[in-house]
């Protein structure tokens, strides 16, 4: 079971590296390690479990914040309109998305991140995601508002970015032209 002391915290090297692709169909060991980090976010936000194993609450992970070098996310919430989203997804690319941008108005956290850290991080409203699911299969999610932050922010962590990386750093709270808040 993968706990908070599994989780690499800033300054470590799988953070800010561009992670590999995982060999498809998956091995037996990748699906183990998605099933286990779909697991973790699911304990995150179970009261109960999350108190007994000092667990922070969480809706994604992505396999750099384990210190593996492996292009795999789980992600498990709802979004505001109840909409269900639990993946766990290899290879994970984003093929499109939109102009207009969007930004969580409470700021954004991290599992890896133990510090408050304030500001908007813009990102696309609306994006479309390719991966490879569990079950070997190709899945296509096109995604905007909240699901579409979540991945977005999982996918960066493939590619060696925090979300506090895109935050401006003279003006941490500026709204770039064309962006909309997210609740």
């Amino acid at each position: 079971m993968i706990t908070m002391k599994d989780i690499v915290r800033e300054g470590h090297p799988s953070l800010t590296t561009i992670a590999d692709e995982v060999t498809i169909p998956l091995t037996k060991e990748d699906k183990q390690l998605l099933g286990d980090m779909l697991q973790f976010i699911q304990n995150s936000q179970d009261e109960e479990i999350a108190q007994k194993y000092g667990l922070r609450a969480g809706v994604g992970l992505a396999a750099p914040q384990l210190g593996l070098n492996k292009r795999l996310i789980a992600v498990h919430f709802e979004d505001g309109r109840g909409k269900k989203y639990s993946y766990g997804l290899a290879n994970p690319k984003i093929i499109s998305h939109s102009v207009e941008k969007a930004y969580l108005p409470s700021g954004e956290g991290c599992l890896s991140v133990d510090r408050s850290i304030e500001g908007y991080v813009p990102r696309y409203a609306r994006v479309t995601v390719k991966a490879i699911n569990t079950d070997g299969e190709v899945v296509k999610l096109r995604l905007k508002d909240y699901a579409a932050i979540v991945f977005q922010h999982e996918i960066d962590h493939l590619n060696g970015i925090m979300f506090y990386d895109h935050i401006n750093q003279q003006n941490p709270f500026f709204i770039p032209d064309n962006a909309k808040p997210v609740e």
